[in-house]
């Protein structure tokens, strides 16, 4: 009996102790560790970034808007995004109700203007045909009177005064007559003139609009893709879109064979980056497609971008290679290498805890416990941070938090 009943006892503590070993068993394999490596490690930053090309030619709507007074101009045609065109083809077309009640308005002016030139020039030829009769018959008056001055010779002193003051006075009037009639041609010369004036500067304002009319339909100055424009705010002038005279561009022509991505950083990291730098760039249209680029332009100025919080600051990256398959607007996934550390200590950022900005720590295992361990960082890139000291290459890091961590010893560096 005593026999059976040690045997069940040693059965029961088996059995626990089996139990309570898978229990432990489970405990620990819900923690995930990351031993801490010793290697070459890649600092970069990465951003994501859109295509388009270096060089690109404007496509612009009329310039000469302005001189009309037309300041605002709607898009009412546009042909499609990508559209292949060769010089000549159309590519947009704008409103041009504004433009042609112009036209309509100095056509008017210009009926006008002409009629009164017509009756002006009439007016004067009447005017200075009634002047030249006139002269003739002073003319001839003149010479009546210089007849009765001859006769009168014969006559009495008082008749002979009589003729001679008659023809004075007639003469008088013949040469006044002669000043007035080159007074009345300045006259009408002037207000010919000044009516021709007026009519010219219609005819050629006439002219100008029927010229700025025709650039409301709007024709590709080269061959290419054509792209539209983006406004300040990222947004493209599409059919509805409104156009200046200040900025008159439609759309683009890119010149595919040079193409750049521009992406923007962040104000946390812009300081690490600078200007020929290399770039991995690969396309979120087509993964597997690796293309090298280099850093040729920082922002100086940081900007707020829609759906962001922080300030960001432009950078631009060269593509060295030569791809036909490159679109602008396609998305690109840019790495940026800021450097590359030789033989150093790393461990995951997921494991790097903080008190705060000058203190970080691991949670370490060490002799199967977890122990919390004080570690002086250096350069990281966006998986993993250089560890300076601490820990030593091999050793364990839990990747979470372990159980009762506010309990565990706190091992500084000065330990």
């Amino acid at each position: 009996m005593l026999k059976d009943n040690g045997s069940l006892l040693l059965a029961l503590v088996l059995v626990v102790a089996m139990l309570g070993g898978q229990g432990c068993a489970s405990t620990e394999s819900k923690d995930i560790f990351r031993e801490v490596e010793k290697g070459d490690l890649e600092v970069a930053v990465t951003t994501t970034g859109e295509l388009q090309a270096k060089n690109s030619i404007d496509i612009d709507g009329p310039v000469g808007a302005r001189k009309a007074g037309i300041y605002q101009l709607k898009i009412s045609r546009l042909v499609p995004e990508g559209t292949i065109v060769k010089p000549g083809d159309f590519v947009a077309e704008l409103d041009k109700s504004e433009i042609v009640a112009k036209v309509k308005e100095v056509d008017i002016n210009l009926q006008k203007f002409t009629s009164q030139f017509t009756q002006a020039q009439l007016d004067c030829t009447l005017t200075l045909s009634q002047a030249r009769d006139e002269l003739i018959n002073l003319q001839y008056a003149m010479e009546q009177r210089k007849l009765e001055k001859e006769e009168s010779i014969y006559e009495s002193p008082s008749t002979k005064r009589q003729a001679e003051i008659e023809f004075e006075k007639a003469v008088r009037a013949h040469r006044q007559a002669q000043t007035n009639y080159q007074t009345k041609v300045r006259q009408a010369e002037a207000k010919i003139s000044e009516v021709e004036a007026d009519l010219r500067k219609e005819e050629g304002k006439l002219e100008s609009y029927r010229e700025i009319l025709n650039e409301f339909t709007i024709a590709a100055p080269e061959p290419g893709m054509v792209i539209y424009f983006r406004e300040w705010d990222g947004k493209k002038r599409v059919v509805g879109s409104t156009v200046s005279p200040w900025q008159p561009t439609v759309a683009t022509l890119p010149d595919l064979t040079i193409m750049e991505s521009v992406t923007y950083v962040n104000e946390v990291d812009i300081k690490k980056v600078q200007r020929g730098q290399t770039v991995r760039v690969s396309l979120d249209a087509d993964p597997d497609k690796k293309l090298n680029g280099q850093v040729t332009q920082v922002g100086n100025i940081g900007e707020q971008r829609p759906n962001s919080d922080s300030k960001v600051f432009e950078v631009k990256v060269i593509i060295n290679e030569k791809d036909s398959t490159l679109r602008p607007a396609m998305t690109t996934s840019n790495e940026i290498i800021i450097q590359t550390l030789e033989d150093v200590t790393y461990i995951p950022r997921e494991t790097v805890h903080a008190v705060n900005d000058s203190v970080n720590y691991v949670y370490r295992l060490e002799g199967g416990n977890a122990v919390k361990q004080e570690v002086k960082l250096g350069a990281e890139n966006e998986n993993y941070v250089v560890v300076l000291s601490g820990v030593t290459v091999g050793e364990k890091l839990f990747m979470s938090i372990p159980e009762k961590a506010e309990e565990l010893e706190f091992i500084t560096l000065s330990n």
